[in-house]
Parts: C-alpha cells; sequence; structure tokens
C-alpha cells in the first residue's frame, strides 16, 4: 500500500463502523437516522412480503377455477353426448350413464394432467420415451 492511501473497506463494513461509531456516541440525530434507515427497510420487506402473498393466492384461485372448470366441462358433455345417445338409441338411462362416467373420467384425467401428477399424451409424438433400469435419467427414444 502507498503512502496516504487508505485501506478498501467494503460498503456494509463502512456501514457496520459507523453504526457501531453512533452506537457508542451519545448523537441521539445519529441513532434516530439509522433506526428510521432500519425501520424504512423493514416496511419495505414487509410490503414486499405482502404483495408475493398476494399474487401466490391469487394464482392459487386462478388455477382452482381453472381446473374446476375443466372437470365441471368435462361431465356436462359427458351429460350432453349420454342424452343424444339415448335419444337416438332409445335406451334411455343406460347412454346417460355410460357417458356421465366417461366425462367424469375425462374430467379427472384432465385435472391429473393440469396439476401434474399424469404426463400429457405420448401418442403425438414420432418416438416415445424410455428409461431403462441400466439408464436410469438418460431418455432414449425408441425410433432410433
Amino acid at each position: 500500500m502507498a503512502m496516504g492511501e487508505e485501506p478498501v473497506v467494503s460498503r456494509k463494513e463502512s456501514e457496520e463502523k459507523k453504526q457501531r461509531e453512533c452506537f457508542h456516541s451519545e448523537d441521539l440525530e445519529c441513532r434516530s437516522k439509522n433506526l428510521s434507515v432500519a425501520l424504512g427497510r423493514k416496511q419495505a420487506l414487509r410490503r414486499q412480503e405482502h404483495k408475493d402473498r398476494r399474487k401466490k393466492s391469487q394464482g392459487r384461485m386462478a388455477d382452482a377455477i381453472k381446473l374446476s372448470s375443466e372437470f365441471l366441462a368435462s361431465v356436462i358433455v359427458g351429460i350432453i353426448l349420454g342424452v343424444g345417445f339415448d335419444k337416438l338409441a332409445g335406451s334411455w338411462p343406460w347412454g346417460l350413464v355410460f357417458f356421465l362416467f366417461l366425462g367424469f373420467a375425462a374430467g379427472v384425467l384432465s385435472i391429473l394432467r393440469s396439476v401434474g401428477y399424469v404426463s400429457s399424451s405420448q401418442l403425438g409424438q414420432k418416438g416415445v420415451l424410455r428409461q431403462d433400469e441400466q439408464n436410469k435419467g438418460d431418455h432414449e427414444r425408441s425410433d432410433k
């Protein structure tokens, strides 16, 4: 270090040094200023946490509405198809019962896919991914 140069101190260390000096001094203005800065930071953090919590709850509500509407639509389509089939075939309750259960199953499957418990259909892909016990984690296509 050359003569006359001060050592390089990080910003955090310099702030801590100032706070220590203010803490030991009797200067009430310094303490008051540090307290107001600390309270301002704390309030900003609380506001940010509140905004984050609010966004999460709104996102969860939107997901719930989306999932319930998908399920309800599947059941309603099943009922409509069942009633239509019964009118064409003349077998009143059986088409309705069958397509109602089919719509219910389609709705449950749709919800499971949306949530991520069941993977999407792989029929549209050229090859199907497979995972052998030998190469866990390495996915190979079966069409190679």
